[in-house]
């Protein structure tokens, strides 16, 4: 792997004020540059302090043609959405890695690449983005999340550019392991709604990369992940069946899945994938909650569904990925 890939995005010479604790944590590019009058309206993204990204690493160095064709500059608003403020980040052309590092002393070499949902038009940056990172370090597990390319070009599928992301970011990924404190066999993807559509097309069309060859920074890419993370995945049906974008085979890693059956993206997009993998013999969680509706991420008055990152939790245990909790102590003895 080149070390020119590896690089940390400078400061802007922006107040510190002026910009949001969680968009300058999250280091945004040229997010500044872009807000004019009531076009996006910067919030206050909350006060909880958390560790700044180890790093951010441009997917492809070399820029994307998207910059150009993309109506707007990349930029955030913050539009109110079933009564709250949820932050979105708009037209992202340039597609980057955020590395968030758990505390040393509780770090396992367990990594997760977090996608963040948002229709493939916008991504919802926070409540599927960094506060899922969040959660993941208090786990040990690094977290990475995947800013992937939104919205959609008009000649291509509206996946096919956030696959083309997600491949390389697990390519990527695996490529740094070493350098990173990483087990390069526990590298895993969650995914939010049409995040989780990436995550599971990530995990089902690892054979071929959608990148050329010529960008693959080692010999044969290994694009599989170990692991597969699904809350609510969109785009997953085709009628009463799982789509065929979705080849599910024996090959196809490990998954957990939560949705909602109350949710207008229907559960059926889990329990459909869940059925592949059980015909597959590919080992699941499945967790139907019958209240939560679509998007709750890590919001924490979801009702049960709320309860997903703690069932996610187990699994993550279970399956050995990361390790099991100390026994308490017996105050019998």
């Amino acid at each position: 792997m080149k070390n020119n890939l590896l690089c940390s995005v400078p400061r802007r010479s922006v107040p510190r004020r002026s910009v949001p604790r969680r968009v300058a944590r999250f280091g945004i590019l040229r997010i500044t540059t872009v807000i004019t009058g009531s076009l996006l309206a910067l919030v206050n993204l909350g006060s909880a302090s958390a560790a700044e990204p180890k790093i951010i690493i441009p997917l492809w160095p070399e820029g994307s043609a998207q910059v150009a064709l993309l109506p707007q500059p990349e930029g955030l608003a913050a539009p109110l959405t079933a009564g709250r403020q949820v932050p979105r980040l708009q037209n992202v052309a340039n597609p980057t890695l955020a590395v968030y590092e758990p505390p040393a002393d509780i770090k396992n070499g367990t990594a997760v690449i977090v996608c963040p949902g948002g229709g493939y038009s916008i991504l919802a940056i926070e409540h599927e983005g960094t506060a899922v990172c969040e959660w993941l370090n208090t786990l040990g597990v690094t977290a990475i999340l995947l800013k992937y390319r939104v919205p959609a070009l008009k000649d291509q599928p509206n996946w096919k550019a956030p696959l083309e992301d997600g491949q390389r970011a697990i390519e990527l990924v695996r490529a740094n392991a070493k350098e990173w404190g990483l087990n390069p066999e526990r590298i895993g993807i969650l995914g939010f709604s049409a995040g989780g559509h990436l995550a599971a097309l990530a995990s089902t069309r690892f054979e071929t990369p959608e990148f050329s060859d010529d960008k693959a920074t080692t010999e044969k890419a290994n694009i599989r992940p170990d692991f597969t993370i699904l809350v609510y995945p969109a785009y997953m049906t085709k009628g009463k069946e799982l789509s065929e974008l979705l080849p599910v085979t024996s090959k196809t890693p490990p998954a957990f899945m939560a949705h909602a059956f109350n949710d207008p993206v229907t559960c059926e997009s889990s329990l459909f994938y869940a059925t592949a993998l059980k015909k597959a013999n590919v080992p699941f969680d499945l967790h139907i909650y019958s209240k939560g509706g679509h998007g709750f991420g890590m919001f924490p008055d979801a009702g049960a569904a709320a309860t997903w990152p703690a069932r996610c939790e187990d699994w993550l245990r279970a399956s050995g990925l990361i390790p099991e909790k100390p026994l308490a102590p017996n105050p019998k003895k």
